[in-house]
């Protein structure tokens, strides 16, 4: 651990946050009036704790997981734990210094991640719950990475003291095996192992290769089963609206738009547009789909037309139409998903067959 320690505060010269640049990108995507025009009705709405704020730290993929993993514990008959986000973060950079030191800093570095960093960290590592293990050590009540340093005495310390791999198998009880990564992409073969190639995938984990289709195909196979879905995605877009809780693909691009268009955008239900596997490729390999956000599917609702949306949970507070929540529609998460991760009981069982999972 020591060593880890020393390779953890060589290894890092600043940190970056992107995140904060991105919420506040967002901030302008958004209408006075969509709340009023939007009337949606829960099909499912699973069982889910609390919203929670990364704050300033770019810990999408940690907050958006362990929400996951607390619902999986709501699903398993167990009383949810608050699982400390922070603590998966820690152990993520202490292995991430050894891939950046190892490969002379030509590996990915910043505070990004992917689902598969928590079931891995969990694995290894184990858990520990937020009341003993906030990462807050210096009077602040939100996270504020710039001093990670500084405080990763304080974060070993709650270690010595709340030995994980113990609090990991009694109170949370997961099988890591038992969880399944995913994504689409039209270039590699379908149903089999491909690795992400995306930047926050530092340790270069793999993903079941499925075609687009069943990517929405899946999710809802798992919430009809009872399962949630932790959800990697792009939120660049400005159709994607975090102050209206609301996300779609129009038909038209924006800037394609006329500017009463662009204005109108949020006010009511649009139709989406027709997405493929090729567009969604092209927007892989173009970079306009990027790694950018970790959220977590709890359930499915449909709005006045009687389109169909995910239910999504985010990590950035409570400060919008839906108290943190957003509504996000299908072509959405076919067109902009860069993973999903879920228990493999919530994957069909002729796709299950098709990956030859056990």
């Amino acid at each position: 651990m020591k060593k880890f320690a020393l390779l953890f505060a060589t290894a890092i010269p600043a940190i970056v946050f992107a995140q904060d640049d991105l919420v506040k990108k967002l901030e302008n995507n958004k209408s006075d009036s969509s709340k009023k025009k939007f009337v949606f009705t829960d099909v499912i709405n699973l069982e889910k704790t609390s919203v929670k704020n990364q704050g300033s730290s770019g810990t999408c993929w940690s907050y958006s997981t362990n929400s996951f993993l607390e619902s999986e514990m709501a699903r398993m008959g167990k009383k949810p734990v608050d699982i400390a986000e922070i603590y998966t973060a820690r152990n993520v950079y202490i292995d991430k210094a050894d891939v950046y030191v190892r490969m002379h800093g030509g590996a990915s570095w910043g505070d990004g991640g992917s689902c598969h960093d928590v079931i891995n960290m969990y694995a290894k590592y184990g858990a520990v719950p937020q009341s003993v293990y906030t990462g807050l050590n210096y009077g602040t009540t939100k996270n504020k990475f710039g001093e990670m340093q500084a405080i990763l005495k304080g974060m070993l310390d709650a270690v010595v003291k709340n030995p994980p791999r113990t609090f990991a198998d009694k109170m949370i009880g997961i099988n890591a095996a038992d969880y399944i990564e995913l994504s689409s992409f039209s270039d590699k073969p379908y149903y089999e192992k491909t690795i992400l190639m995306v930047p926050d995938n530092w340790s270069y984990d793999q993903v079941y290769n499925v075609k687009m289709g069943d990517i929405t195909s899946i999710i809802d196979n798992a919430l009809q089963s009872g399962y949630t879905v932790a959800w990697a995605t792009d939120v660049s877009e400005k159709y994607f609206s975090w102050k209206n809780g609301v996300a779609f693909v129009p038909e038209k691009d924006w800037e394609d738009m006329e500017e009463d268009e662009q204005k109108d955008l949020f006010n009511g239900p649009k139709p989406d547009r027709k997405i493929t596997s090729k567009m969604r490729q092209e927007a892989f390999d173009n970079y306009t789909t990027g790694d950018d956000h970790g959220m977590h599917i709890v359930g499915s609702a449909k709005d006045q037309t009687g389109k169909e949306y995910y239910i999504v949970k985010n990590s950035w507070g409570e400060k919008n139409d839906y108290k943190g929540y957003i509504y996000v529609t299908k072509p959405y998460v076919k067109y902009k998903t860069t993973a999903i991760l879920l228990h493999k009981g919530g994957i069909p069982k002729d796709m299950r067959q098709k990956l030859a999972l056990r």
